[in-house]
């Protein structure tokens, strides 16, 4: 599969022209700006505040983008965010990676309606597991947050939040058609009632698929998956409230791990929440959640499974000390499980950890200057106790331009089978990051410019490499010495006339600093492009994303060549709660690869068909 590009490749000219959107942005005259949309956000400090007041890197995608991007998973979703890619083997079945900035994918902590979703085997969310059907929103935090979230947050968090019902009896739901005989439907009940509210939803779709790798069984390799999602809420007074919320997913696909067998992999996701929440007065806030996740990976013919389960109890309260100043303390007990069956090359597994984690939080508003600290302390059953911190400032030194600086520590405790398994060694540390990083940002309206960079190091970085002390002959995990993750992202939006632009281009250095190679699999240049405008009854999108070469090994001898994609959207009203989409992903019909021997869709169509009553 050739993925070069002679000359000036599409991601430079991607990048170049991210990059002068983005000074336009910068200079459009304040006089065309509009009061544009603050909306709330949790995931920075788990703690309710604007976006535009945040000192951290987030980006919010709500329910209407998810719908006209046509993503079929959440992972396509983020990839098309400033600071993140993703790799993949095959079709959506396949292993799915997602690096913000750079880092592994297991540095990453997930949560769905704040549930933890975590792998005691890889590491890291099996994201192919996510379903993206029924999602509200997605919160991205780019940057470590282990000072907040405890082990995992390395490089950054996503949070994946279901709908709440609200307001009258609500009934939608949509029906899609696509290419490779690919099909959709989804229906959901919303709403409340007095002091209930309730959201109800399901998901279905299927798809023919195409051939995942080369000089492997030359077949179709398609997938079905289907999802269920509720959320209850209980107004117990004005200022209580309880909500239990749970999530169901499961996905079948067929991979090619044999030249001759049908080989299936199966995936479950579950997810379940009891969480309340109470204001005292005006000045004190507490939470209580009790939450479980559940995920599960097969295959057959050739017989594996791996079985995580997670549990956790949060404790939280806020405290406004004075106007402009809060205080925060969470307290919170984590319970892992991890149950590999027994194979033909290994010995089941069964073992279980826990950890306790305590945290302060403080905010502080100085007029134009803000300050922000976090402190935590974890103590994991099996490697003992492990302190993180983080400090922000945010400086507004103009009406509409604030300058911030961070710092944080982070960590990422070794998996149950990284440590237990055939393959693994009791005596690994936890990976340990310290970041610095340094933003500025000018919001006017409906134009804006950012600019971050960053420069994240991570010691006794955990790998799989060679035979030694562990039981297995194959090869063992081992902490290695340091990577360094470092880059910048710059990113804008405006509207020129009726045509709303966004930008993004994204300069990195991933770098394993013992061999001083780049880390497999991420690219040193990515951008996107995005346009939207109304034309006569229809909105209209196109979009270009891009990305550099890469390399699919650490010894930097398997060269992925870089690409760039077009995509399209429209979408119009056909009558009262009557909707039509349509999608046309990489209109070009680019070949290109996200993991060596290992195809990915063509040009992809699909039209979708949406009701709400």
């Amino acid at each position: 599969m050739s993925t070069s590009v002679p000359g000036l490749n599409a991601p430079l000219r991607a990048c170049a022209l991210a990059t002068r959107l983005a000074v336009a942005a910068a200079v459009a005259p304040a006089a065309f700006a509009q009061a544009g949309e603050d909306p709330i956000v949790i995931t920075a400090s788990r703690l309710e505040e604007r976006l535009s007041q945040t000192l951290a890197d987030v980006s919010l995608v709500d329910r209407a983008a998810i719908e006209r991007s046509g993503a079929s998973s959440v992972a396509d979703l983020l990839a098309r965010l400033p600071g993140i890619e993703i790799s993949r083997n095959g079709g959506p079945g396949g292993s799915t990676s997602v690096y913000i900035r750079g880092g592994e994918t297991r540095h990453t902590a997930v949560y769905v309606d704040g549930v933890r979703v975590d792998s005691q085997s890889t590491g890291g969310a099996a994201w192919e597991q996510i379903a993206l059907d029924r999602i509200e929103r997605v919160e991205v935090l780019r940057g470590p947050a282990a000072a907040v979230y405890g082990s995992d947050a390395v490089g950054g968090v996503v949070q994946v939040f279901t709908r709440r019902g609200q307001g009258a009896l609500r009934a939608s739901g949509g029906l899609g058609w696509g290419s490779r005989g690919s099909r959709l439907a989804d229906a959901g009940l919303s709403g409340s009632d007095g002091r209930l509210d309730y959201a109800l939803s399901a998901g279905w779709s299927d798809s023919n698929g195409f051939d995942a790798r080369d000089g492997q069984n030359p077949d179709t390799d398609g997938w079905r998956r289907g999802s269920l999602q509720a959320r209850v809420g209980w107004q117990l007074a004005p200022e209580h409230r309880v909500e239990a919320s749970m999530t169901d997913s499961h996905l079948n696909a067929r991979y090619d791990g044999s030249s001759t067998r049908d080989d299936r992999s199966h995936h479950e996701l579950r997810t379940a929440a009891l969480s309340w929440r109470g204001q005292w007065n005006e000045q004190a806030l507490s939470s209580a959640r009790l939450s479980e996740s559940r995920s599960l990976y097969e295959t057959e013919p050739s017989i594996y499974q791996t079985r995580t389960r997670l549990r956790d109890l949060t404790l939280q309260h806020e405290q406004q000390l004075r106007p402009g100043q809060r205080v925060s303390l969470t307290l919170e007990r984590r319970e892992d499980r991890l149950d590999n069956l027994a194979s033909a090359t290994a010995v089941r597994l069964q073992d279980e950890r826990s950890q306790d984690g305590v945290a302060l939080g403080w905010r502080g508003e100085f007029g134009v200057h803000s300050l922000q600290a976090h402190a935590r302390h974890d103590d994991d059953s099996e490697f003992g106790g492990k302190g993180t911190g983080s400090l922000a400032w945010g400086w507004r030194f103009a009406p509409a331009w604030r300058l911030t600086a961070s710092a944080a520590t982070s960590f990422r405790a070794p998996t149950l089978y990284q440590r237990f398994s055939d393959y693994g060694v009791p005596n690994l540390v936890p990976e340990s990051g310290r970041n610095l990083e340094i933003g500025l940002r000018r919001s006017a309206g409906e134009h804006e410019i950012g600019l971050v960079a960053w420069r994240n190091k991570v010691e006794d970085l955990i790998v799989f490499g060679a035979a030694g002390p562990c039981a297995s002959s194959f090869g063992c995990y081992e902490n290695v010495g340091q990577a360094s993750y470092e880059g910048l992202t710059l990113s804008g939006r405006t509207r020129v006339g009726a045509v709303a632009l966004r930008a993004s281009a994204d300069f990195h250095d991933p770098r394993n600093e013992a061999t001083d190679k780049l880390i497999a699999r991420r690219a040193r240049r990515l951008a996107t492009l995005g346009a939207d405008t109304v034309l006569a009854g229809w909105r209209l999108g196109a979009e270009v994303q891009a990305a550099g070469e890469r390399w699919d090994d650490a010894a930097n001898t398997r060269r992925l060549g870089g690409y760039g994609l077009v995509n399209l959207s429209a979408e119009t009203k056909l009558g009262k709660g009557l909707t039509l989409q349509a999608r046309l992903d990489n209109a070009g019909d680019k070949d290109y690869a996200l993991a060596r021997s290992y195809n990915v869709a063509g040009r992809s169509a699909l039209v979708v068909l949406r009701w709400a009553v």
